[in-house]
């Protein structure tokens, strides 16, 4: 009999608010938030055990500062590298994928859930759930949204406040709500700091 989860996974509506099983894996990942978000900043090795059981894959270099939220934690994986800074938001009904050197700046949200547009079916907690992709050598600016579907290509740079809500190829600068593609980052780039 396919699940609630089976639908989700297929990027089907399914019911993500009274489905037993759904509530109870968020339950359990909201108490593994909690404990993460309660350890002192000295605790890095607790910290870090806590990732590591929270998501579906780390690398061995990886920083999530608190607070941080996550709605399951097991659909997140993250390459070496990987920086989180703090007030994060990842709703990972679906998979989230992180390459390496990502660095993500305050603030940011990465939501992968969506509701129908008509009262009806959003009323009966139905939702959909659709992955986000992110490269390698990615930075992620202040209080950026990334919704669901959207990829973000290797070496791309997103603007602080951006509202991502379609894919981005690789090495662009991309900023604005909605965020658009503002230009190629290039070779000048790298000498603007010299």
């Amino acid at each position: 009999m396919e699940t609630e989860k089976d639908k989700a996974r297929a990027g089907r509506l399914y019911d993500a608010n009274y489905d037993a099983e759904l509530l109870a894996e968020r339950m359990a990942c909201k108490e593994k938030c909690y404990d993460l978000n309660r350890l002192r900043p000295s605790q890095v090795e607790e910290r870090n055990k806590i990732v590591v059981e929270l998501f579906g894959k780390t690398g061995r270099a990886f920083t999530v500062e608190s607070p941080f939220f996550c709605d399951y934690g097991y659909n997140i994986e993250i390459g070496e590298n990987f920086f989180i800074n703090m007030d994060c938001v990842i709703l990972d009904e679906a998979k989230v994928t992180f390459g390496d050197n990502v660095f993500i700046a305050p603030q940011c949200g990465f939501y992968t859930a969506g509701h129908p547009l008509d009262a009806e079916r959003r009323n009966k907690g139905l939702e959909y759930a659709y992955p986000i992709t992110v490269g390698n050598n990615v930075w992620i600016g202040a209080h950026v949204s990334v919704l669901p579907g959207v990829t973000i290509g290797d070496n791309c740079v997103i603007g602080a406040g951006s509202v991502v809500t379609k894919s981005i190829p690789a090495g662009l600068l991309a900023a604005g709500n909605p965020c658009r593609v503002i230009r190629p980052i290039t070779d000048e780039d790298r000498k603007a700091y010299e």
